[in-house]
């Protein structure tokens, strides 16, 4: 499964360009907080294995009001050096690989 195009980054790390992007609105269970912040990652070009990083953090448009944390180039770098790190192989077409960040 593809990230749309639209509403999606490119980011590069190591010579290597990815889209990611974070969902548009937050899901139910992200809206009252019972679910932290995801987003995705793929190869830009040539799309296989999506990497799903989940967050420790609310989103920042939870329907609480609680505080969160943006996501921002940065943690998309770390949790793509963190994911590869931990056998993330971006160029298969093998479904998903969950990565999980510390709050």
């Amino acid at each position: 499964m593809a990230i749309p195009r639209g509403g999606s980054r490119l980011i590069t790390v190591d010579g290597t360009v990815y889209r990611w992007a974070v969902r548009a609105k937050p899901t139910y269970d992200q809206g009252l907080n019972w679910a932290p912040l995801t987003f995705a990652v793929e190869l830009a070009d040539t799309p296989g294995q999506v990497l799903s990083v989940q967050t420790g953090s609310p989103r920042l448009d939870n329907w609480l009001g609680l505080p969160g944390t943006p996501v921002t180039p940065l943690t998309v770098e770390q949790s793509i050096r963190a994911a590869l790190a931990a056998g993330w192989q971006p160029d298969r077409s093998n479904g998903f690989f969950k990565l999980t960040l510390d709050a």
